[in-house]
C-alpha cells in the first residue's frame, strides 16, 4: 500500500471509532441508528448528482451489500444496547479480519502470504486480549449476549467488507459507488422507526437530531475512504489496518465512558499495532 492509501485507511479508522461512540452514547439505540442512517442517506443523495453512476456490473453487489450492512446495523445495534462500547466494539471489529482474509480468498482470489497470515493470528490475538480485558475491567460479569451480538456482527462487517471491495472495483466510481450505498443502506433503519413509532420516533430523534445525523456523515466519510483504498489495494490488509480503530474505540471507551483501560489493554493494542504492521508488510 502506498503512503496515502494507508493515511486514508487511518483516518478512516479514527473516523469510525467516533461515529460508533456518538451512537453508543445515545441512549436508545434504535433513534441513534435512525439518526446515523438518515445522515447516510442524506449525504449520498447530496453526493449522487457530483459523481458518476456505478457501472450496472456492480449494482448485485450494491443489492447485496445493502442487505449485509441493514444486518451490521442491527446488530451492532442489538450489541451496543446489551453491553459496554469497550466490550462489544472490540469484538464486533475484532472478528472481522481472519474472515475477510478467506473470502477474499474465496471469493476474489486474493490469497493471503505467509506474511499476512502471520500477521493476521498476532492481530487477533491482540483483538481478543482487548475484548476480554474489557470484559475483566468493567467489573461486571461477561456478558454474552452482547458478546454474541458484537461477534455476529464481525461476521457482517467481513461479509461487507468483500462484497464491497468487489463492487467499488467493478463500478468504475468508487464515490458513485459510495453515494449509493449510503442510500441503500441508509433509508431501511429509518423507515423502519417511523412504521413502528410513527411520530414518537422523530419526538425521540429531535433532542439528538445534531450529533446523530453527524454520526452518519462521518460513517459515509469513513466508509468511502475504504472504498477508495479497496480500488488501490488488497482488502485483507487494508481490513486489518482499519481495525486500528479498535485503539480509538478503547481509548474513547476509557475517556467518555469511564470504562477502564489498563496496562492489559495497552498490551493488546501493542499485539494489534505488531499484527497490522506484519499484513502491511505483506502489502
Amino acid at each position: 500500500m502506498t503512503p496515502l492509501v494507508i493515511a486514508a485507511v487511518l483516518a478512516a479508522a479514527v473516523t469510525h471509532a467516533g461515529w460508533n461512540a456518538i451512537a453508543h452514547g445515545i441512549r436508545d439505540q434504535l433513534t441513534a441508528f435512525t439518526l446515523v442512517g438518515a445522515g447516510n442517506c442524506l449525504g449520498g443523495l447530496a453526493v449522487m448528482p457530483f459523481v458518476p453512476a456505478p457501472d450496472a456490473a456492480s449494482w448485485p453487489y450494491l443489492a447485496v451489500s445493502g442487505v449485509l450492512h441493514v444486518l451490521y446495523m442491527a446488530l451492532l445495534m442489538r450489541s451496543f444496547s446489551l453491553g459496554d462500547f469497550g466490550q462489544a466494539y472490540p469484538i464486533a471489529r475484532g472478528t472481522a479480519p481472519l474472515a475477510v482474509t478467506v473470502l477474499a480468498a474465496v471469493l476474489a482470489g486474493e490469497l493471503p502470504d505467509g506474511w499476512q497470515l502471520a500477521g493476521v493470528a498476532v492481530a487477533s490475538t491482540g483483538l481478543v486480549g482487548v475484548a476480554l480485558w474489557g470484559i475483566k475491567g468493567s467489573g461486571a460479569p461477561p456478558q454474552w449476549p452482547a458478546i454474541g451480538a458484537a461477534a455476529a456482527t464481525g461476521l457482517a462487517i467481513a461479509g461487507y467488507t468483500v462484497v464491497d471491495g468487489m463492487g467499488v472495483r467493478a463500478s468504475g466510481s468508487s464515490l458513485g459507488f459510495t453515494a449509493w450505498l449510503m442510500v441503500l443502506e441508509g433509508l431501511p433503519v429509518p423507515l423502519y422507526a417511523l412504521a413502528v413509532r410513527k411520530r414518537a420516533a422523530l419526538a425521540a430523534a429531535r433532542p439528538y437530531a445534531v450529533r446523530g445525523l453527524l454520526g452518519g456523515l462521518m460513517s459515509m466519510l469513513a466508509y468511502g475512504l475504504v472504498l477508495w483504498a479497496q480500488t488501490r489495494g488488497r482488502m485483507a490488509p487494508i481490513a486489518a489496518l482499519r481495525e486500528s480503530s479498535i485503539i480509538v474505540g478503547a481509548a474513547i471507551g476509557t475517556l467518555l465512558f469511564k470504562e477502564r483501560f489498563g496496562a492489559p489493554r495497552v498490551a493488546a493494542a501493542a499485539l494489534l499495532v505488531a499484527g497490522i504492521g506484519l499484513m502491511l508488510h505483506a502489502g
